[in-house]
């Protein structure tokens, strides 16, 4: 490993001054590179981190500073990696015109999809655990680190607008493009919850990888890549553990007639959800969960079909019609969700004791 790294790393952290350290890749790193920097037995994660995809890293590092010193008087039923500051008193770290993360290593185990019902349980639990926990933290302190994230109505907005500019479209896209153009109603409800629900800390990215397991797989050890952290509202959060985990497929499969959603997998999430959030939820904010799902699952299903029309310049595709397959999918998810709003608001009204 760059033996430059090693040596000047070791100057910002007083943790790895004066100490023999080792540098190599550590998993994937889709997005950040990652490192794992060891020293005998003690253990660090290292980001380099990815100005391309996220553009105001202070952001990110302004809005993990106030979960840090949140930290120091709130205790959480599992760990929180926040980057270790450096010599500075900061967060990142630059070297040689890259910026740099160090983190707390964390023994565990990471899952793609749940294994079992228990799972997605003890998963939408501690996401519910950490909404409970930042409620002193108001979410309008929060930077926004990728402007109008989950912004529905924009997203909604900027697919009219590049449709207007597609000449030719195939008798499917034309289907695909009309569903999510009528789905105005769902838009409508979205903006009028805008003013009715509190902005709360959410994290924004709420899927199954985004936590580390014991490993027995028993409870959360960590809730990680808190990049996308900043102000929100819990409907976001629940919906995208409905969107991600409550589904019969992941949103890559091309299965059209096995995509669904599982009411039996929505009803764990949320139970654990509703056990972290309960305290603090809002009678609004208990009734917007409910259609947390098709709001996620709208959004990225928007978002899916722009990119396709655009020519696949925001995701990455392994195939020229993946981003339009990935719409699709979310298309059948979505209408799933809408089939079954008796059945999933019923239980719904059976875990949080509401009439809607």
């Amino acid at each position: 490993m760059n033996s430059e790294l090693t040596t000047t790393l070791s100057r910002f952290y007083s943790i790895l001054e004066n100490q023999p350290i080792t540098i190599n890749p550590l998993g994937e790193g889709l997005i950040h590179e990652t490192l794992l920097v060891e020293n005998g037995t003690n253990k660090w994660v290292l980001q380099g981190f990815n100005e391309a995809v996220f553009n105001f890293p202070e952001r990110i590092d302004h809005n993990l500073s106030l979960l840090s010193e949140h930290s120091k008087t709130h205790a959480l039923p599992f760990l929180l990696p926040l980057p270790i500051l450096n010599h500075q008193g900061n967060g990142l770290t630059e070297i040689d015109g890259r910026k740099y993360r160090l983190f707390d290593f964390v023994k565990g185990k990471t899952l793609q999809q749940i294994e079992n019902p228990n799972q997605a349980y003890i998963a939408a639990h501690a996401y519910g655990d950490f909404a409970s926990w930042s409620r002193d933290i108001s979410g309008e302190k929060m930077f926004e680190t990728i402007p109008n994230f989950h912004r529905l109505d924009l997203r909604y907005q900027k697919l009219k607008e590049v449709s207007h500019e597609i000449t030719s479209l195939s008798i499917e896209e034309i289907e695909i493009l009309n569903f999510y153009l009528n789905q105005f109603p769902l838009i409508e409800w979205y903006l009028d919850q805008l003013t009715k629900l509190s902005m709360r800390i959410t994290h924004n990215d709420t899927k199954i990888n985004n936590l580390i397991f014991s490993e027995d797989l028993s409870k959360v050890e960590a809730l990680i890549d808190l990049d996308t952290l900043m102000g929100g509202f819990l409907m976001y959060d629940f919906g995208d553990l409905v969107r991600t985990v409550a589904c019969s497929l992941p949103e890559t499969s091309t299965n059209w007639e096995e995509i669904c959603v599982l009411p039996g997998i929505f009803e764990e999430l949320l139970k654990g959800y509703w056990e972290g959030v309960k305290e603090i939820a809002s009678p609004e904010e208990t009734k917007s969960i409910l259609f947390g799902g098709e709001i996620m699952t709208l959004i990225m299903g928007l978002r899916f079909f722009t990119d396709h029309l655009q020519g696949n310049i925001y995701y990455r595709v392994s195939y020229p019609e993946q981003n339009f397959h990935r719409a699709k999918n979310q298309m059948i998810l979505l209408q799933s969700q809408q089939e079954n709003r008796e059945k999933l608001k019923g239980i719904w009204e059976m875990v949080t004791e509401f009439k809607f």
